[in-house]
């Protein structure tokens, strides 16, 4: 019995050297899927749909395959706070951030083509901010440049001096793609992980 290709339908660097610490031997296919908001949704929902539609939009015309569709979304009191892409809105949302809380919803989806099942997680991470001053809020963008990355940190790298404390059962998730609940998916789709 031969195991089905394993798809990260993702083109983020983030998540592909999270997957690699898993499987090594993976395909990476863009999922173009429009990541817009729907009327009323909330970010837990947004984000469970966006991997569920990225995991299926990758996996077209794949017969045999395990296709990973994964989304994050960050929220501070109910704003939702997407990827900065310049520097004036990674400044505003680290000073929004600054002395408080915000929630990382993190979905997962593991869509498997033999059969159309979705395998679904959604990971609740909240990361609790120290008082940052403006000059260490430009230092830190300048030194890391998170414009990519939701919420405008990168808890990889020095992002991580900006908390006070991290509260979540999945370390990996902050980063993009939960790794403990994928190693679990990926068992319960048939294969072995060591």
């Amino acid at each position: 019995m031969t195991l089905p290709t394993l798809v990260l339908g993702s083109t983020s660097r983030y998540r592909a050297e999270l997957l690699g610490r898993l499987y090594p031997a993976f395909e990476q296919r863009a999922p173009g899927t429009d990541e817009g908001a729907l009327p009323g949704e909330t970010p837990r929902d947004r984000a469970l749909r966006l991997a569920i539609a990225k995991a299926r939009a990758a996996a077209e015309g794949l017969e045999d395959a395990l296709v990973i569709g994964s989304d994050q979304v960050a929220e501070l009191e109910g704003l939702v706070l997407d990827k900065p892409g310049t520097v004036e809105r990674a400044r505003a949302q680290l000073t929004a951030c600054s002395g408080r809380e915000v929630h990382f919803h993190t979905a997962l989806c593991l869509h498997d083509t033999r059969s159309g099942q979705d395998l679904v997680h959604v990971d609740h991470t909240r990361v609790h901010f120290r008082s940052l001053d403006a000059g260490e809020i430009a230092r830190y963008i300048e030194r890391e440049q998170p414009l990519d990355c939701a919420g405008s940190f990168k808890c990889e790298g020095l992002g991580i001096s900006l908390f006070e404390r991290i509260d979540n059962e999945d370390p990996s998730a902050l980063i993009g793609l939960p790794l403990i609940a994928l190693a679990r998916l990926l068992r319960e789709a048939g294969i072995t992980l060591p």
